[in-house]
């Protein structure tokens, strides 16, 4: 009964040492190994003969492993005020609140010894870059003026983000890979705006300025109205004028062609024109008003009835064959 007891604890044992002594490696991790505290070897999961899988060694405490991962890391930089640079030497309101993010990691296999001495996990590597990128990103802006990061030319931000963006990396990829064992990857610029204490100031300006352009608008749109109106009004007199000189001149034609038709007549007949004229002579005395009660009592033996009792009469000339007037009896 003792020996399987035995037999059962040894065999207890063993599993219990073939477990400490297995450990695995996985593709997106690096595996750091330490033998009673020194490093004896790093695992790289991304390499195909001694990567990620199924290894052996000696059972912990004797051995331990450390995993890193070995894949992209970001981290956000909290939103800071930065002062711009400003030539005319004013600094009013010209503070530029900047968010931006951080891309790293691990540079290499050989770089996982210094990153586990001087740093040892991901978030201390954070919270080491997070000041010394932010005082870099500080004084790289402070060289830059308001118009270069807040502007309508699309063109100029772009060429100055693209410069600030080479700055940063240039200025700390090789530090931080030398003391830390980080490949700094990407440093981008998230937004640019400005501080929330002059933000409402700002706002206040940008309604100023619509408002001085609706009145700009207003006014302009009132004198081209008023244009419109008087060159309205102006053709409105050209064409008024016209059609009286169109009537001056139709009815001058007119009067002419009147007076035209009256010569013809007064010279085919002038004694029957002469009558006529006698005739409205005599209507405008005897007939001036219909309402008028004044009596006029006159001898037929006047001038002005003989033409009514001896009219002249149309003759007919005997080598036309046409009729004419006759003379007095």
């Amino acid at each position: 009964m003792k020996k399987i007891v035995v037999a059962v604890l040894c065999v207890l044992l063993v599993m219990l040492a073939v477990r400490l002594s297995a450990y695995t490696v996985d593709a997106a991790e690096y595996a750091y190994l330490t033998l009673l505290g020194a490093h004896v070897d790093t695992l790289d999961g991304a390499d195909g003969d001694r990567g990620a899988g199924l290894h052996f060694g000696w059972p912990w405490p004797i051995q331990s492993v450390q995993r890193l991962d070995r894949r992209l890391q970001q981290f956000d930089l909290p939103a800071t005020e930065f002062l711009t640079h400003d030539v005319k030497g004013k600094t009013i309101d010209k503070m530029l609140l900047v968010e931006a993010y951080v891309c790293w990691r691990i540079a290499d296999r050989d770089a996982v010894d210094v990153f586990v001495r001087r740093i040892g996990t991901i978030e201390r590597a954070n919270a080491i870059l997070e000041p010394r990128i932010r005082s870099e990103l500080g004084a790289a802006i402070g060289d830059l003026e308001m118009d270069d990061l807040v502007n309508k030319n699309r063109a100029r931000v772009e060429q100055k983000i693209a410069w600030l963006h080479q700055r940063l990396i240039e200025s700390q990829k090789k530090q931080v890979r030398e003391e830390y064992g980080i490949e700094l990857v990407d440093i981008r610029m998230r937004r640019f705006s400005h501080p929330a204490q002059v933000r409402d100031s700002i706002f206040e300006v940008i309604k100023s300025e619509r408002r001085t352009k609706v009145t700009d608008f207003d006014e302009e749109g009132q004198r081209k109205a008023r244009d419109i109106e008087t060159k309205g009004d102006e053709l409105a007199r050209e064409m008024l004028a016209k059609a009286r000189f169109d009537e001056v001149t139709i009815k001058g034609n007119a009067d002419a062609e009147a007076m035209r038709i009256r010569n013809e007549a007064h010279q085919k007949d002038p004694e029957f024109y002469a009558f006529l004229k006698k005739m409205e002579k005599l209507q405008s005395i005897l007939g001036e008003s219909k309402d008028s009660k004044t009596v006029l009592l006159l001898s037929t033996n006047r001038p002005m009835f003989e033409s009514l009792f001896q009219p002249p009469r149309p003759q007919v000339d005997p080598k036309k064959g046409e009729k004419q007037k006759e003379g007095p009896p």
